[in-house]
């Protein structure tokens, strides 16, 4: 039974949600503020954890940078509950290291799909480790069972969204891939068309991989048309 770890200082919101999950089979826990939650998310370990960004003590951003930083907790996905809906919060809070993105108030149907989305995605055994399906192209191979990428003689540590978003782009190598498509592969869902989801992920992507982020040369924007990733064959062959 999946464990879900509830960070959240709202007891109403916070009582509709762990009631809701436990309902769909989820062993529940909660914690009222940022500094119980970080303690908590250490002594468990949950699958999951949902985390409100408004919270006492220590806020929801800060609270997921720490848990990244922590090896303990680094690769436990993170949705963040927010009544904060604008662009730029939900770029913090992917910047933080969160997986996904709740505003609030929600649907409850809504909030169970991005939760077995989310679990199915971080799966311990990734998608792409479960098709026979490409997995590497000239000077980049993914490791699955890591969530690492061999990147010419670099080992590049990827968190769950950037390894799936890096295969979802591998499976489709000089091609052109629609937002609409990243969005169902990745995410596992249809979220309104976010493409700044993408964009952000798209940034820290190029940030592990392009000797210059911001001149890329191999994860190219198609403007208008979506993303595309161009390797040379070659792997002798040097970046410039």
């Amino acid at each position: 039974m999946p464990r879900i770890l509830v960070i959240d200082d709202d007891a109403a919101i916070s009582e509709i949600v762990c009631i809701n999950l436990e309902m769909a089979g989820y062993e529940v826990k909660q914690a009222p503020d940022g500094v119980q939650g970080q303690a908590m998310a250490i002594q468990m370990l949950p699958d999951l954890i949902m985390l409100d960004l408004m919270l006492p003590k220590v806020d929801g951003y800060t609270v997921c940078q720490r848990l990244r930083r922590d090896e303990r907790t680094a690769d436990i996905p993170v949705v963040m509950l927010t009544a904060l809906g604008q662009t730029q919060n939900k770029v913090d809070g992917f910047n933080a290291g969160a997986d996904d993105y709740l505003t609030k108030p929600f649907e409850i149907e809504e909030m169970l799909a991005r939760v077995r989305a989310l679990l199915r995605r971080t799966d311990r055994i990734p998608q792409a480790a479960k098709h026979t399906e490409i997995l590497n192209y000239g000077p980049l191979i993914l490791v699955p069972e890591r969530f690492e990428a061999m990147w010419f003689t670099k080992t590049i540590k990827l968190t769950h969204l950037e390894f799936e978003l890096l295969h979802c782009l591998l499976q489709r190598h000089g091609q052109t891939v629609s937002p609409s498509d990243i969005l169902k592969e990745v995410w596992g869902y249809d979220p309104n068309d976010d493409i700044e989801t993408i964009r952000v992920h798209i940034r820290h992507l190029r940030t592990k991989l392009e000797p210059e982020p911001r001149r890329p040369q191999f994860i190219k924007t198609v403007y208008g048309a979506g993303y595309c990733l161009e390797l040379p064959l070659d792997e002798e062959q040097t970046r410039q």
